[in-house]
């Protein structure tokens, strides 16, 4: 019996199929994993899934929600590992920017529209994205900027981020655009 299969009986087969999950999220985009793929994956049976998700979008919903938890704590550890307000936002845009170029698939279930549905996020999502909310709001005001730029800012590394991720220029293009996006905002 492999230790997955273990797992299942001790009671942790939602840890297994999530841990499993997000493996095959790592190399493929969520759109094109399946639940039986989840469960051999896991190693369980085909059925096992079920037990944990409720169907195919109770497993995107999952991916989409560990992704952006994963996002968020990315996103706090820079914020609190700078040295001053400036490098907090800058940083932590940079972070931002670099989760979509490195793990895109992540960062595309946190953002499907049909996973996650603008104004309607789940009660796991919701608070999520309040604290990514909050955390680069408190950047953008911590570095001097008025609390409108927030909108601006969160555009600013959401784009270039999905056009680094897509190839249209390298990330270091992206996060050295966002340094000198910022820097410029600061300056006026």
């Amino acid at each position: 019996m492999s230790s997955s299969r273990a797992a299942y009986h001790h009671g942790d087969l939602a840890h297994a199929l999530e841990a499993a999950a997000m493996q095959l999220l790592a190399d493929k985009p969520a759109t094109e994993i399946s639940l039986r793929e989840v469960a051999r994956a896991a190693d369980v049976s085909h059925n096992a899934p079920y037990h944990h998700f409720s169907d195919r979008r109770g497993l995107l919903k999952t991916l989409a929600e560990r992704s952006m938890a994963e996002l968020v704590d990315d996103v706090r550890a820079t914020l609190a590992a700078a040295p001053d307000a400036t490098a907090a936002l800058i940083t932590g845009g940079q972070t931002y920017i670099r989760f979509a170029v490195e793990r895109p698939h992540a960062f595309d279930v946190i953002y499907d529209p049909t996973v996650c549905i603008p104004g309607a996020p789940t009660e796991t999502m919701a608070p999520l994205i309040d604290e990514l909310e909050t955390l680069l709001g408190g950047a953008v005001v911590n570095a001097g900027l008025h609390e409108s730029a927030l909108t601006a800012c969160w555009g600013l590394v959401h784009g270039l981020g999905t056009l680094a991720a897509a190839g249209h220029f390298p990330l270091d293009v992206a996060t050295t655009s966002f340094e000198s996006a910022v820097r410029a905002m600061l300056a006026r």
